[in-house]
């Protein structure tokens, strides 16, 4: 397997890269991590004239908190967001899906831009940006855009980003007090893309209610599924077992995915419901001081 040609563009600056974008358009994909766009050119899938490589850019890298978000660079490194102290302390939901995508080889070169701007409707960090919230910073030469993950992400493989823009930067809230997160999902193999998965962020006060919810999935949809109904149906009550399992059925039904070789539309729809409210569980097991769903009535 061989890609098409193409010529290969290295600009060393950020100004440079978009340059090229606002002169090739369509013609031009971008190069981050490769860990998507290779399989595909080698496929012949996609056909760019021109791959302008981000690779030379200082700056487009590095982990921030900044007025209370958690800012990550397009092209850090997957592997450094999985590792990192910061990320962990702030971010724990980021952290504990990371060690899902992929195999480490992956993640040691893929980058956290690349993988949100593939949009796969089956990858670990779309959910994770929808399910809190998060915000992604396009850049081009025409200034700078930042968009919801529901406008961002808008199909199967596809974003809002226009053909000169660039994704740049993936902002997330910092975690806030008194709230647990929980991200599990099922594939087939580790480093398969998963069949199903969740994430979720439950926030409760000193008396055991649920101040704050958000649900979001993978594989069972073209674009992350945020489920924001049946997150609304938790807050202002205490989550014991009954009220996840309620919480569960509720996110199921409320699916419609599709079937494909790996799993039928019912089993994914099943899943979703069972991994929803196991993580939902685990979320409440890790808020501060606060007793587990196993052991609630």
């Amino acid at each position: 397997m061989k890609p098409p040609r193409f010529d290969y563009l290295l600009p060393g600056t950020l100004d440079e890269a978009l340059g090229l974008l606002a002169q090739h358009g369509e013609d031009a994909k971008v190069l981050a991590g490769g860990q998507s766009l290779v399989p595909l050119l080698n496929f012949r899938l996609v056909r760019p004239a021109h791959l302008v490589d981000l690779n030379d850019i200082p700056g487009l890298d590095g982990i921030r908190v900044e007025q209370g978000r958690l800012a990550i660079g397009a092209m850090t490194r997957q592997r450094a967001v999985e590792t990192s102290s910061v990320v962990r302390e702030r971010c724990p939901l980021l952290a504990e899906a990371m060690p899902q995508i992929g195999h480490v080889q992956i993640r040691n070169r893929g980058t956290i831009g690349g993988s949100l701007a593939h949009a796969d409707p089956a990858g670990e960090l779309p959910a994770v940006v929808a399910a809190l919230d998060g915000e992604l910073v396009l850049r081009s030469r025409r200034g700078e855009r930042r968009l919801a993950p529901h406008d961002f992400f808008v199909g199967y493989l596809t974003t809002a980003a226009a053909p000169d823009e660039l994704l740049v930067e993936a902002r997330v809230p910092v975690t806030p007090a008194r709230t647990g997160t929980a991200f599990m999902e099922v594939s087939r193999r580790h480093g398969d893309f998963a069949l199903v998965g969740v994430a979720t962020s439950v926030t409760v006060d000193t008396g055991g209610v649920c101040t704050a919810c958000a649900i979001a999935l993978t594989g069972v949809g073209p674009t992350p599924v945020v489920a924001r109904e049946a997150s609304r149906a938790l807050v202002g009550v205490k989550p014991t077992v009954d009220a996840l399992a309620d919480i569960g059925r509720r996110v199921a039904s409320a699916l419609t995915p599709d079937s494909d070789l790996h799993a039928s539309a019912e089993y994914r729809q099943h899943l979703a419901g069972v991994l929803t409210r196991r993580a939902l569980a685990r979320a409440l097991e890790r808020v501060d001081g606060q007793p587990g769903a196993k052991e609630r009535s």
